[in-house]
């Protein structure tokens, strides 16, 4: 049996090794994206998680190389000039959210107001008052996607919390409460990937497992950032261990989930693995969910770890995954190492430290 004082000291290699993987990522295979998913010298939701998850580990650690690259990543984007203003391109912002609180800069402050007050009050509705999932791509008009809660209502609720407006806080509230109405699968309690108020659907009802984690991890980490109603906080946390329950169910024999989690067709995929055992490690951690599901994590934790190379790069990602027409779409994704791959194993190796001593 290894022992704690080992494993911890292995999962510390495992996590420089792939925070170095994610800062030298090459773009390996044709991108189809108006900008770049693989390459972190750009601004969209990709480079946004791996930030926040850059970001997780220096308030962990306090690593100041860490801060250099995080404060020259934003200094360097900002002065390129920022994108239009989407869905996607928020992500970023939740880092920035907490960068102004380490170096007070002005600047940091007053983009951080500007997109917080757009997602309030100007980022595109769907019917009922959802976001609508528009990104670089279109508009998206009419259509809720399970990633929208990450890539933008998390900082929505987190400057509601740094400014002290209630109404931010609150129109957070209200965007996982949609959401989860419009894409939780009923017979299950997971997840679907989008639903559109135009077609009255779930579109091909993929039950996409990073769809899945998007949602998991974010809200673990949502109910960290704000102050919520009692109620509506047991019934998110009531999600949890709906969707942990189906989880356990579906987990591969390595203890992988696949990028359809119902679909034994479907390939299994390492980010959605990843991402759901940090949601369910942290869940646990926190007493949101039952002890039980400690194991699960755990098990998905070791797979995860046989996925990470010499080099640090998180092997068998999907690429970035449009809403499909058909499930046929979801298993013909291509995998490569992708930012959000590095930084989902990095939130991962991250909350094990936790854990160290518990998985012998």
């Amino acid at each position: 049996m290894r022992s704690a004082q080992w494993q911890k000291q292995e999962i510390e290699e495992l996590i420089a090794r792939v925070i170095a993987g994610m800062q030298s990522l090459e773009i390996g295979i044709a991108e189809d994206t108006p900008v770049s998913l693989i390459s972190m010298d750009e601004w969209d939701w990709s480079q946004g998680v791996a930030l926040f998850s850059l970001y997780q580990y220096y308030r962990n650690t306090g690593d100041p190389g860490t801060l250099r690259y995080l404060t020259g990543w934003f200094d360097a984007r900002i002065a390129e000039g920022l994108p239009e203003k989407n869905v996607n391109t928020t992500c970023p912002l939740l880092t920035l959210s907490y960068l102004l609180e380490e170096t007070h800069n002005p600047e940091y402050l007053a983009i951080c107001e500007e997109w917080a007050c757009y997602a309030a009050e100007e980022m595109p509705r769907t019917q009922e008052f959802g976001i609508a999932h528009s990104t670089l791509d279109g508009p998206n008009d009419q259509q809720l996607r399970s990633e929208t809660l990450y890539m933008t209502v998390l900082f929505l609720g987190r400057m509601g919390m740094l400014l002290r407006r209630d109404f931010y806080v609150q129109e957070s509230a209200r965007q996982f409460l949609v959401h989860l109405q419009y894409l939780t699968d009923t017979s299950t309690g997971l997840i679907y990937h989008g639903w559109s108020f135009d077609r009255l659907d779930n579109y091909a009802g993929a039950l996409w497992g990073r769809g899945n984690a998007w949602y998991m991890a974010g809200l673990v980490d949502y109910l960290d950032i704000v102050e919520l109603p009692l109620g509506i906080e047991l019934h998110l946390i009531a999600s949890l261990e709906r969707l942990a329950r189906r989880l356990a169910e579906l987990q591969t024999a390595e203890g992988m989930w696949r990028t359809l989690l119902n679909d034994e067709r479907s390939y299994e995929e390492t980010s959605a693995t990843a991402g759901l055992a940090y949601a369910l490690l942290k869940a646990v951690r926190r007493g949101y969910i039952s002890e039980d599901y400690r194991e699960t994590g755990l098990s998905a934790l070791r797979a995860v770890l046989s996925r990470i190379d010499e080099e640090g790069r998180v092997q068998g990602v999907s690429y970035g995954t449009r809403i499909g027409p058909t499930l046929e779409y979801y298993r013909s994704v291509p995998r490569c190492p992708m930012p959000y791959g590095q930084s989902l194993t990095l939130l991962l190796l991250a909350e094990c430290l936790y854990h160290v001593g518990e998985s012998e």
